[in-house]
């Protein structure tokens, strides 16, 4: 195609407001030069009864300098933003439907419990029906919960989508899931004919949610269910979760001229992978998964796209795939893409985000800040890879994008051999010890190794000179489900601060892999995440020193007479009022926004915290790197809790005695300050205190909902073993400071 012919399939535009936000920045620089300079001007002296002054004064300069830092990485991040804007219309006039790129997707599971196979196959019903044709389409789910559970709904799901399927396109539904889209529409009284096809089509829907449901219930299946396919033999054996052979069973065959919706159109290949485990090898989770699908989707498929979605991610967008395509099919802007990340979104946050699990400003600030230095870092689901860079592929000048696009429309080979004997010929590729001294895991694939497997994995495509790009749709393109308890969100944050402090002090540190491969604005951005768990020491700091300090009659800061004090005023005021004007502007509201700070000082203090110990632990060899999977489902009195945004503390978490202590501690302090207050006569406490007194109050509004938990009379409230030992520990501190 002559490039006079050439349009583009996406723009690029820079965010609004950057001269507002460079303002903003320039003041705030100014504000922290004259904190530090006070730090300095008034450090306490060498005097022996000053002791534990210089080391509360050191601790707080410390701290100060870390979040000092940790501001200017997410200066660098936000100084360049940029938003993504495809063309989907180009894309049509310039490829035919037969010119268009087969996609693999892949949905990973991992227990039926926690995960429920009603919510696996939703997500599976999603993306084969997406307005992309079915032929092209190949979808295969790992479940490494090897549950026949899991089987027999993905057995039922292939049955469903030959109605399904061609129901959405009749009638553009939207979202594609089944469930999502019978919660979200109502039935369409004003057209006879489609009424009659919604009730068909929900009726059928409820009736197999009934049959997984009740065999979900029972845990077992009946043997006039496991006659009905080949494949429940494979559980004759009764192998358990962590020692089973490989289990393949393509249960839809797109060759097969029998492959067909109720309309004789062809559906799309699906196929249910349960990869072989033995209690000898190391399976590498969720990584291990997600390589044995690239290898055997190579030999069943082989198709040059890779989306992979989490089971809780059903597509919510049926034209993302198209949307994806625009950037990686671009002609001259598309040569060096090596992925396209979309967005995790979610379905079931509550109106102010209880537990700020919505990720607002990470999905719409951040992440966009990334793709202006080089590209989104890949977050593990929601991803559109080229298989090749995936598989280790190396960028060189000589990748141009006509080549690209010709192999992309080549790529259709035909596969000989019949289903059974691919089922047969591809279990090898599932063993367990198929990685053994091979390059997968390490250069091939996912690399493995580290909790957050898909950070690392993004970033060593990215220093093979690769780059991706983020688009965030008007429309999200996938919707998941936040955790619905304060513990499984404090889990999964420990989870992922942890791996992400791994990476930084791994061989793929981004100052240390990516020098000369990457840009260093894109190093200082991947940083935000990688030093989450560093931020809780100086948190704690923030937290526990003030309020023993002022117990211990210790002034930290400027007194309220002093002008030194508008430098901590203004750095604290103007830092916190942009993080509140960020928030409203990508949708959120002012309680979300104090909810989201809540649980940013909960994380802080509590889930980074653990995880920065466990990396200490690790590294001196005591521990070993575990994968914890965030539960996806909850009892009918906690979702009440939930919906009600009563925050919920029913679980005995070491997390909950660190956030009760400090929120014990601080009232404490307060009522302490205002004693102090009220017995000094000329004031003079109040004007050295004022600022400590007023962080420990802050830190005491923040906690109200604990002392809630404390006190309230439910599942859901605090067990009386963590009140206890935090009452216990509170006084221990104060006796402490007091002498």
């Amino acid at each position: 195609m002559e490039s006079k012919d050439y349009v583009p399939f996406f723009d690029t535009k820079p965010a609004k407001g950057r001269v507002l936000f460079r303002l903003y920045a320039a003041s705030m620089f100014v504000a922290i030069c004259m904190v530090f300079a006070y730090r300095v001007s008034y450090f306490p002296s060498s005097l022996e009864g000053q002791l534990v002054e210089r080391w509360a004064w050191s601790g707080m300069f410390l701290a100060e300098l870390w979040f000092s830092w940790y501001w200017f990485l997410i200066l660098v991040n936000r100084w360049n933003t940029i938003y993504r804007y495809p063309f989907k219309d180009r894309l049509s006039l310039r490829y035919e439907e037969k010119d268009l790129p087969g996609i693999d997707i892949f949905v990973c599971t991992a227990d039926p419990v926690i995960e429920p196979p009603t919510m696996v196959i939703n997500t599976v019903l999603s993306v084969m029906a997406y307005d992309y044709p079915q032929k092209k389409l190949s979808v295969y789910l790992s479940d490494d919960g090897c549950s026949s559970l899991t089987f027999y709904a993905m057995l039922e799901a292939s049955r469903f989508a030959k109605e399904w399927i061609p129901f959405c396109k009749k009638f553009n539904a939207e979202p594609r899931s089944p469930e999502a889209y019978f919660l979200s529409t109502v039935e369409p009284l004003d057209d006879p004919l489609m009424a009659k096809q919604w009730q068909s089509i929900k009726k059928l829907y409820e009736d197999m949610n009934e049959r997984i449901e009740t065999a979900t219930k029972l845990g077992r299946l009946s043997e006039d269910i496991r006659k009905e396919h080949k494949g429940f033999r494979e559980w004759n054996s009764n192998p358990s979760r962590r020692d089973h052979q490989t289990i393949l069973q393509i249960l839809i065959d797109g060759r097969d001229p029998t492959a067909v919706d109720m309309e004789g159109q062809r559906l799309p290949k699906l196929v249910y992978l349960a990869r072989e485990k033995r209690p000898q090898f190391h399976h590498n989770f969720k990584a291990g998964a997600m390589n044995a699908l690239i290898r055997v989707s190579s030999r069943i498929s082989n198709s040059p796209i890779i989306l992979n979605v989490d089971c809780d991610m059903h597509s919510n967008n049926s034209a993302a795939v198209r949307d994806a395509l625009c950037f990686l099919m671009d002609e001259k802007q598309s040569h060096n893409v090596a992925y396209v990340q979309f967005p995790q979104s979610f379905s079931n946050p509550t109106k102010n985000d209880l537990y700020g699990s919505s990720l607002m400003v990470i999905m719409e600030v951040e992440i966009p800040g990334f793709d202006s230095y080089g590209g989104p870092c890949y977050i593990g689901t929601g991803c559109f890879h080229r298989r090749d860079t995936l598989c280790g592929k190396k960028y060189s000048q000589d990748c141009k994008s006509t080549d690209w696009i010709k192999t992309v429309s080549k790529n259709d080979r035909k596969v000989e051999e019949s289903a059974a004997v691919l089922e047969e010929t591809c279990k090898v590729l599932a063993s367990c010890c198929y990685e053994e001294n091979t390059l997968w895991g390490k250069e091939m694939g996912l690399l493995c190794g580290c909790p957050v497997e898909d950070i690392m994995t993004g970033l060593a495509i990215q220093c093979r000179g690769w780059r991706s790009i983020y688009y965030n749709p008007e429309r999200k393109a996938f919707l998941g489900l936040t955790p619905t308890t304060l513990d499984q969100s404090l889990l999964q944050h420990k989870r992922w601060s942890e791996g992400d402090l791994q990476i930084l002090f791994s061989s793929y540190c981004p100052f240390l892999h990516g020098r000369g491969n990457i840009p260093l604005k894109l190093q200082l951005s991947y940083c935000i995440y990688l030093m989450w768990a560093i931020n809780s020491l100086p948190t704690l700091c923030y937290v526990f020193v003030p309020s023993i300090c002022l117990l211990r009659g210790i002034a930290l800061f400027p007194q309220i007479s002093s002008p030194w004090v508008m430098a901590f005023a203004y750095a604290m005021l103007a830092n916190r009022a942009y993080s509140l004007g960020e928030f409203i502007w990508v949708g959120g509201t002012f309680k979300g926004w104090w909810n989201d700070q809540r649980m940013w000082m909960f994380k802080r203090t509590t889930s980074y915290f653990f995880g920065f110990a466990d990396n200490i632990m690790r590294l001196l060899g005591f521990t070993k790197t575990a994968f914890v999977i965030t539960a996806k489902v909850a009892d009918e009195d906690t979702t009440k809790r939930f919906e009600q945004e009563t925050m919920e503390f029913g679980a005995s978490s070491p997390m909950f005695t660190i956030l009760a202590t400090i929120a014990l501690l601080n009232l404490f302090t307060v009522l302490g300050g205002l004693r102090m207050a009220i017995l000094d006569g000329q004031n003079k406490a109040l004007d050295r205190f004022t600022v400590q007194m007023l962080l420990s109050g802050l830190v005491v509004l923040i906690n109200l909902p604990l002392y809630q938990g404390l006190f309230r009379n439910d599942n859901g409230s605090m067990p009386p073993s963590v009140t206890f030992r935090s009452i216990l520990v509170t006084l221990l501190i104060c006796t402490i400071a007091a002498f």
